[in-house]
C-alpha cells in the first residue's frame, strides 16, 4: 500500500470528478503588493469548493508536523467510503520565529490545498 493513498481510491476517485465539475472558481481578492497581483487566499479557495466536496462525501483535513528539522504539512482528502488521499508540503520559513511558521503555514495551506482538489 502507498503511503500517500488508501489501499482503493475508486470511491473517493468518483465523487472527486463529481465534485470538480461543480467546483466554483476561486475568486482572486487578496493582493500581493510586492508583485502587484491577485491572487486568490486560503478562504477564497475554501469557498469554491467546500459545500460541494460536502455534498459527494468529502473533507479534508491539514496538519503539521516535524521530519527532523524539516517542518511538512499533510494534506488529506478523506471520503465518507474511508478512503483517503494525501499529499506532502514541505513549509518554508524567512524567519524562525512564530511569525515566520505562522505565515510560512498559510502559504503551504493554500497551495498544497489548491493542488490536491485541482481548484
Amino acid at each position: 500500500m502507498n503511503n500517500l493513498m488508501s489501499q482503493e481510491i475508486k470511491d473517493l476517485a468518483g465523487a472527486l470528478a463529481k465534485a470538480q465539475g461543480e467546483f466554483e472558481t476561486a475568486k482572486k481578492d487578496a493582493s500581493n503588493p510586492f508583485f502587484k497581483s491577485k491572487y486568490a487566499d486560503f478562504e477564497s479557495i475554501v469557498e469554491a469548493c467546500r459545500s460541494k466536496l460536502a455534498k459527494y462525501g468529502l473533507c479534508f483535513v491539514q496538519q503539521t508536523e516535524f521530519d527532523g528539522e524539516k517542518l511538512i504539512l499533510t494534506t488529506t482528502l478523506l471520503h465518507s467510503s474511508g478512503q483517503w488521499i494525501c499529499g506532502k508540503y514541505p513549509v518554508l520559513t524567512q524567519k524562525n520565529d512564530p511569525q515566520g511558521f505562522g505565515s510560512a503555514i498559510s502559504y503551504a495551506k493554500r497551495y498544497a490545498l489548491a493542488a490536491l482538489l485541482g481548484v
